[in-house]
């Protein structure tokens, strides 16, 4: 069993700045009471100019006037963690919080789905790059050595035959072990886990007590670990809300790409999709204006989420400024990947079908689309009509039909190459006043087109009724 270690340097910075509707502006967390906060964590564009961890508040206001500032919020950052969870949880049901600013998961049991290590650590660390969280990445036999090896490396990978090389290079004050401990082996001349690996275990539980050697046996996977395991909820509920009222629906593009993310990356750890979701726009000085976002199938890819409701949102009149967006979804539906085919074909244009379908009517709504009903007559023009009820039952006679039928029809003479096929005697329509006699033609244009043209039961003329595709 192998188990991967995923340590967030900067989550609460980070978590902070998703929130904000310009990232790049300068900014920096609080920790502390005033009049003594000082600077926790600071972005780039503060650091350039000066503001460091540590500073004063006063201090870091006067190297960047325009720095904006919050404070801490542990809440915020558990919730933070808890959100990175739900997204390991697609990858592995065994995921732990139970390390502060890390979480580990199991990973041997999913390289048979993901792929081989490399391929699989390529993909978390894209889709976390996506997410905007700085990380480091660590897998080895068991989970206490993956966080404690996370605090020295990114990107080692080791096994049970190199796990002990490995931690023996690792400082004792980057092991894990209690800070008076540490004390107490440094004043005893110790520096590394390796040296205290060559000791005795008798004399060393004797001089330094059953926690240390507690602690190097939970490194070394001799001592059984009982970690808490991360059950995912029930629902989804994720809100945004912005520094200033947002006053059109480009507005809530931002916010909208950041929670569909999460959506999906809960979806994937549900194993399931989505039908319909609902956001609820806080308003100033109003009550929410609340609308539901419907898919014709259920669906869990972010880019694809984001579009269609993009699409339905252009045809949503905001009833005043916009404080903040909650999106939420409760009821969820097993899903299938669309098998992706390789080369054209029936299977693949049905593909590119339902994907056309569904974006049609997330932008121009359900009743502006309205299918084409097949009606058991002979006349052609009254056997296939728009309806915005189901499709009918009735299927035609299987007869050679174009694709395509003129709303009026026209004289074909001049543009006729020659007659491919017929005639096809058309004769109907006396019991309601408007009789047909034709006899129906497959002709070849003078371009190389089909047409389906007609004339009357010995008649000379030809006119034109339709094109086939």
């Amino acid at each position: 069993m192998h188990w991967a270690c995923l340590l967030f340097p900067r989550l609460a910075l980070e978590g902070a700045l998703r929130r904000r509707d310009d990232p790049a502006a300068p900014f920096a967390l609080l920790e502390g009471a005033p009049p003594r906060q000082r600077i926790r964590a600071a972005n780039q564009a503060a650091r350039d100019q000066g503001v460091k961890p540590g500073q004063p508040r006063g201090l870091a206001e006067a190297f960047c006037p325009a720095l904006d500032c919050a404070p801490l919020e542990a809440a915020t950052v558990e919730r933070w963690r808890q959100r990175l969870a739900a997204w390991a949880y697609a990858y592995s049901g065994q995921v732990s919080l139970d390390y502060p600013h890390a979480l580990v998961f199991e990973v041997a049991s999913s390289l048979a789905l993901f792929g081989p290590w490399p391929a699989f650590e390529a993909r978390l660390r894209g889709e976390l790059a996506a997410l905007g969280f700085t990380h480091r990445l660590v897998v080895a036999p068991n989970p206490a050595a993956a966080r404690i090896l996370v605090n020295a490396h990114d990107g080692l990978a080791v096994d049970d035959a190199g796990l002990e090389a490995a931690l023996a290079r690792l400082p004792l004050a980057r092991s894990g072990l209690a800070a008076e401990s540490v004390q107490t082996l440094n004043r005893s001349g110790f520096r590394r886990l390796g040296e205290l690996f060559t000791l005795p275990r008798p004399a060393l539980a004797r001089r330094f007590g059953g926690g240390v050697m507690r602690h190097l046996g939970e490194l070394r996977g001799e001592w059984p670990l009982a970690l808490a395991v991360y059950r995912p909820a029930t629902h989804f509920s994720r809100s945004f809300e912005f520094e200033r009222p947002v006053h059109a629906i480009a507005g809530l593009a931002f916010p909208l790409k950041r929670l569909l993310q999460e959506l999906s990356a809960f979806l994937r750890g549900q194993d399931a999709g989505v039908e319909r979701f609902s956001l609820v726009l806080g308003l100033e000085g109003g009550p929410a204006q609340r609308f539901e976002v419907g898919l014709l199938a259920p669906q869990r890819d972010a880019e694809t989420l984001l579009e269609l409701t993009r699409a339905q949102l252009e045809r949503v009149r905001l009833e005043g400024p916009v404080l903040s967006v909650t999106l939420a979804a409760s009821r969820f539906t097993p899903y299938a990947p669309v098998r992706r085919e390789l080369l054209a074909g029936p299977a693949r244009q049905a593909q590119v079908w339902a994907a056309l379908h569904q974006r049609l009517v997330a932008r121009l709504g359900e009743a502006a689309l309205k299918p084409l009903v097949e009606h058991r007559e002979h006349r052609p023009e009254a056997a296939v009509f728009a309806a915005a009820g189901p499709r009918a039952t009735d299927t035609p006679e299987s007869r050679l039909r174009p694709g395509w039928l003129l709303a009026e029809m026209m004289p074909a003479e001049a543009g006729i190459a020659r007659l491919l096929a017929g005639p096809e005697r058309i004769e109907s329509g006396w019991w309601d006043g408007d009789d047909v006699r034709r006899d129906y033609y497959l002709a070849e244009w003078h371009d190389g087109r089909h047409a389906w043209v007609w004339r009357e039961p010995g008649g000379e003329s030809f006119h034109l009724h339709g094109w086939f595709g």
